[in-house]
């Protein structure tokens, strides 16, 4: 690992649709003293941010270059499908790919789905939005719909739209990447932030910290010995009530996928 400098800084980028701020919150209460510069960076550039080396480590989208690129998937995201509100697929709780291949299709250039030419459903459009957010601006003037992992649906929210889950669609995958050789101490804090790691068990800087901290010199009161409980005839403790069965909380809910009926 490489030397830490005095009072250092953490970057960290991260891209559309993440939200840092729960693990941010932990950093501030276990390193005070080291300031969290979050830097928001497109999907698109992402992973060359982390490359070049502009931050330390960024929230990113898979794939990266693992040559390059040390990376640890956090979690994978929901596929949605975004629409107008009084669009035919609103009667469907979920969607499936094959019952777009009527509409037109928004495939934006900073897609983070992987779609190809080949790849993306129902029909393409004249020409590709620059972004995301152009694109949720064409299917709000009922031009088409378009395919985003869930939390870029929630980023765009506009009223006149909603969206529903895909199923068997392509996913999104979010993961903490840097650069293989700049595995700091620091990087390491945040990779035990992430991975919900405690003061005492993360092997970075905070680690140290806990380490070095002094232990309490009161002794311990000694506890005062329980004394035997005395219970009942059949083994039930005095004032306890007599064990029976439990009743089952709830039951197993028949999950039925809405169709969508086309309008004629």
């Amino acid at each position: 690992m490489t030397d830490m400098q005095v009072n250092p800084s953490f970057r960290l980028a991260y891209v559309p649709g993440v939200t840092p701020g729960k693990w941010a919150r932990v950093w501030v209460e276990r390193l005070p003293d080291v300031p969290l510069d979050l830097v928001a960076v497109p999907s698109t550039e992402g992973e060359r941010t982390v490359r070049e080396g502009g931050v330390d480590a960024g929230l990113v989208r898979l794939p990266v270059d693992k040559d390059v690129l040390s990376a640890i998937p956090l979690y994978t995201e929901t596929t949605v499908v975004v629409f107008p509100k009084d669009h035919w697929l609103a009667a469907a709780e979920e969607v499936a790919l094959d019952d777009l291949a009527e509409e037109v299709v928004f495939h934006p250039l900073d897609d983070t789905l992987g779609f190809t030419a080949d790849t993306l459903p129902g029909h393409p459009a004249i020409a590709r939005p620059d972004t995301t957010a152009d694109a949720v601006e064409l299917v709000a003037a009922n031009v088409g719909v378009l395919l985003v992992p869930q939390s870029l649906a929630r980023l765009h929210h506009r009223r006149d739209l909603t969206y529903r889950p895909v199923v068997e669609g392509p996913q999104s995958q979010v993961a903490l990447s840097w650069p293989q050789e700049r595995t700091t101490d620091l990087v390491e804090e945040f990779i035990g932030i992430v991975r919900g790691r405690t003061v005492n068990s993360s092997r970075g800087r905070g680690a140290g910290q806990a380490a070095e901290a002094p232990s309490k010199s009161q002794p311990r009161k000694a506890a005062s010995p329980r004394k035997p409980q005395q219970q009942k005839a059949g083994g039930q403790k005095a004032g306890g009530q007599k064990p029976g069965p439990q009743k089952a909380r709830g039951g197993p809910a028949a999950a039925r996928r809405g169709k969508p009926k086309r309008r004629s």
